[in-house]
């Protein structure tokens, strides 16, 4: 279970993060991913990096779960939300993600954003954090 605020209330953009965060952490891939619209986009980072290198994100369900079986599946990862931000149909969080890759570890200070429809269902996911700034150890 991620780390959270106290004040985590109900909000549709906040409430499907948990449930992104809820099923990273489980390793379940198929409830993260029956949490985005079919033509969402992932941009985690935002910009080209080594895991984008084209720095247009990952659009489409094909694209999202690529993203997942590269990234997230084959990793531990953890959540700790210091603050929320919810407003009109986004959430923005503040936070830290814990990502154990074998035996190393790796904290990521980061914003993500939320932008949900009128389903639900997540539109967009967009995480400003820096590779220069992760923390090893």
């Amino acid at each position: 279970m991620p780390t959270l605020p106290n004040d985590f209330a109900p909000h549709p953009a906040r409430d499907a993060s948990l449930a992104s965060m809820r099923a990273v952490e489980a390793g379940d891939k198929a409830a993260w991913l029956a949490l985005f619209a079919d033509d969402a986009v992932v941009e985690d980072p935002i910009g080209a990096s080594a895991l984008d290198p084209s720095g247009q994100g990952h659009r489409g369900k094909a694209a999202i779960e690529a993203f997942y079986d590269t990234v997230i599946g084959p990793n531990q990862v953890s959540f700790v939300i210091e603050r929320s931000h919810a407003a009109g149909n986004e959430v923005a969080n503040v936070g830290t993600i814990t990502t154990i890759m074998g035996d190393s570890t790796v904290h990521t200070d980061l914003v993500a954003t939320y932008r949900v429809d009128d389903d639900g269902l997540v539109t967009a996911l967009r995480a400003y954090w820096s590779i220069d700034e992760l923390r090893f150890g």
